[in-house]
Parts: structure tokens; sequence; C-alpha cells
């Protein structure tokens, strides 16, 4: 394992804490009143579009997983459009996983929904950059002893971080503190968004310490 490979990890995933960091401070300075808790929603739109964008554009700058043929524009087309599909598909489960774990059905249907793109860009579209429209390559990143690069065990950590942490953020909701933090889905994606950031720094350190230990299959 190239140490260098370590670090082109270490400073892709630094560089998505940093743009996070970011979207709860330089709006500010462009919209009125704006602020994480205050303008929840405006924040979680332009959080998950930030991140889309930047891992967007971070797989085409290193292509962690580089494919051995060439592609046509027409495969290359086929692929985007499965990809827009499975992340449409991915924030409606979300969501209805969201609403069967207590979430209003019919109140807050926007904040509910929101709270889901969050989640996916967090967890499928980070698998989309990796992996592709590939359900068996998810499978196989998912499954016991199935990672093949360091790119796939900082994806495994980073989604489990996430859904984990939105996970524990619903434990505040329906304690009587009274707090802005605790209105839906605040304290979830704040949590899930923490979870995020905790798996980017956690993954290369992990792997640094254990990559001794770490094989990989070949491709």
């Amino acid at each position: 394992m190239k140490e260098a490979e370590i670090k082109r990890l270490l400073a892709a995933n630094l560089l998505c804490v940093f743009s996070i960091i970011l979207t709860t401070t330089v709006p500010a300075f462009f919209l009125d009143s704006f602020s994480v808790l205050g303008t929840h929603l405006t924040w979680l739109c332009i959080c998950s579009v930030s991140i889309s964008a930047l891992n967007i554009v971070l797989c085409l700058v290193l292509k962690p997983n580089p494919s051995p043929k060439r592609s046509s524009f027409a495969h290359k087309i086929s692929r985007f459009l499965k990809c827009c599909i499975y992340f449409f598909m991915s924030c409606i489960l979300f969501h209805v996983i969201i609403v069967l774990y207590g979430a209003p059905l019919i109140e807050s249907v926007t904040e509910t929904f929101l709270f889901a793109v969050l989640l996916s860009t967090f967890t499928t579209l980070h698998c989309l950059c990796m992996l592709g429209p590939n359900i068996q390559a998810w499978i196989r990143v998912f499954s016991k002893n199935g990672a093949m690069s360091i790119w796939d065990n900082s994806l495994q950590i980073t989604t489990m971080c996430s859904i984990l942490g939105a996970w524990f953020g619903a434990f505040p909701i329906p304690l009587d503190w009274d707090r802005p933090w605790q209105v839906w889905p605040i304290s979830c994606s704040l949590g899930a968004t923490f979870g995020y950031m905790a798996g980017l720094i956690i993954a290369p350190l992990w792997i640094h310490w254990n990559q001794k230990q770490l094989t990989y299959k070949s491709r």
C-alpha cells in the first residue's frame, strides 16, 4: 500500500470537511439572517449541493477506481442518467425509512425530504462517485472483507458514520429541553453531518494505523 495514496485520501477528505465548515459561514455574507439553526432548510440545500459538487470534482480529478476500459460517450451519458436515477431513488428510500422511524408523515414533508437528500449526499452519492451505478460493487464493498482499496475502506467508514450520526442525532428530539436545535430535523441532520465529518477524518487515520494488516484482493 502506497503512503502517497493515503495522503491523497486524507487531502480529499479534509477538503470535504473544510467545505462543510464553509457552508456554515460563507452564505451569511450573501443571505440576510442566515444561520444553520435559524435557516436550517437553506443550509441543508447549500450543504447538499456543495458536497455533491465537490465529491464529483474529486472523483473526476483523483479517479480512485479507474476503469481499465475506455467507454464511449453514449455509455458515459447512460451511466450519468443511471446515477441520477439511483440518487433520486435513494432520496425516496431514505425519506420512507425516516418516516417509518417516526418522522411526521404529513407535516414537515419538505424538512424530511431535504434531510433524506442530505443523507443520500453523504452516503449514496459517495458510492456513485466511487463505484458508479453498479449494485454488485456496492454489495461487495459493504460485505465482509469486500474492500479492494483504501477508497473502499474510506467509503465504508464514512457511510456508517453518517448513518450512525443521524441515528444518534434523533435521541434529543423527544426531550423537553425546548432548545431550538431540537426542532425536526435539525439534530438529526447535524448528527449526520458530524458523523460524516468524523468518518472523513477517521478513515485515513485508521487505514494508516492498520495498513500492515490490510490486504486487498485483485480486481
